[in-house]
C-alpha cells in the first residue's frame, strides 16, 4: 500500500487557524455555527474551546462557497445545502478547481509575458 503524502496529519484545528484558512472572522464561524446546525465542532474543557475536524472544514467550505463566493443569503444557502447536499458539494469541487486553474493559467501568463 502507498504512502499518502498529501494527507494532512492533523486532526483538530482551533477557530483562529480556520478563521484564517477561509479569510473570515471567528464571529463568523459561531454565527454560521448558530445557523447550520450540521455545523457542530467538537468542543473540549470548561471553557468549550472549539475543535474543528476535517468533516468540519468541508461544510464550512460548502458554506463559504455559497455565502461569500457566490452571494446567497444565509437561508437560502441553509435550504439548498439541507436539499440538495450532493449538488452542493459538487458545484463546490468545480468552482474550486476553476479558480486554482485560473490562477495557474494567470502565473503562465505573467511568465510568458517576461520572455
Amino acid at each position: 500500500m502507498a504512502l499518502n503524502l498529501k494527507r494532512n496529519l492533523k486532526t483538530y484545528y482551533s477557530i483562529k487557524e480556520v478563521s484564517e484558512m477561509f479569510d473570515l472572522p471567528e464571529s463568523t464561524l459561531r454565527y454560521w455555527e448558530q445557523e447550520f446546525t450540521f455545523l457542530r465542532p467538537k468542543t473540549s474543557g470548561p471553557a468549550k474551546i472549539r475543535q474543528y475536524q476535517e468533516k468540519d472544514l468541508e461544510q464550512i467550505r460548502l458554506i463559504h462557497n455559497l455565502v461569500k463566493v457566490r452571494g446567497f443569503k444565509i437561508a437560502a444557502a441553509r435550504e439548498i445545502l439541507l436539499k440538495n447536499r450532493k449538488g452542493a458539494d459538487t458545484k463546490a469541487d468545480v468552482l474550486e478547481e476553476l479558480i486554482d486553474m485560473r490562477t495557474e493559467l494567470l502565473a503562465l501568463k505573467a511568465q510568458l509575458e517576461l520572455l
